[in-house]
C-alpha cells in the first residue's frame, strides 16, 4: 500500500507547481532558487518536478527550470534532456552540447526572496 503524503508534502508541491507556472517565457530558474524563496531544500523541488503528472506537464513550463548551475540536469533521461533544450531554444536561449544555458544572466528568472514559512504548520 501507498504511504500517504504529508499534509506538508501537499502544500509544498502545490507552491512549486504554482511558481514553475509563474515562470515567464524566455527565461528560466532552478531548482534551488524556488528552494530558497519557499524555505525548503532544493532536492524537495526536484522531487516534486520529477513526479508531475501527465497533465500537469502538459500545461507547465517545467522546462524552464534547470540545476544551480544554469545546466539541464543530468539527471534526467536522454530523451527529457533532449526536449528541455528544445524548448528552452526555441524561448531564445542557447544551450551548449553539455547542457548549459550560456548568458544565464540575461535569462535567469528570479523567484523572489526567502519566505518564513513552516510548510508543517496550518497556515
Amino acid at each position: 500500500m501507498a504511504k500517504a503524503k504529508s499534509t506538508a508534502f501537499i502544500r509544498i508541491r502545490a507552491e512549486v507547481i504554482r511558481l514553475v507556472g509563474l515562470i515567464p517565457e524566455g527565461k528560466f530558474t532552478t531548482y534551488g532558487s524556488i528552494a530558497v524563496h519557499m524555505n525548503v531544500v532544493a532536492r524537495h523541488v526536484a522531487t516534486v518536478m520529477s513526479r508531475l503528472t501527465e497533465e500537469e506537464s502538459a500545461r507547465l513550463p517545467w522546462h524552464r527550470v534547470v540545476s544551480a548551475d544554469a545546466r539541464i540536469s543530468p539527471n534526467m533521461a536522454l530523451e527529457t534532456q533532449e526536449k528541455q533544450k528544445a524548448r528552452l531554444e526555441a524561448e531564445g536561449m542557447t544551450v551548449d552540447g553539455k547542457g548549459y544555458i550560456q548568458e544565464a544572466d540575461r535569462f535567469f528568472h528570479v523567484v523572489g526572496l526567502r519566505r518564513d514559512i513552516r510548510w508543517s504548520e496550518l497556515p
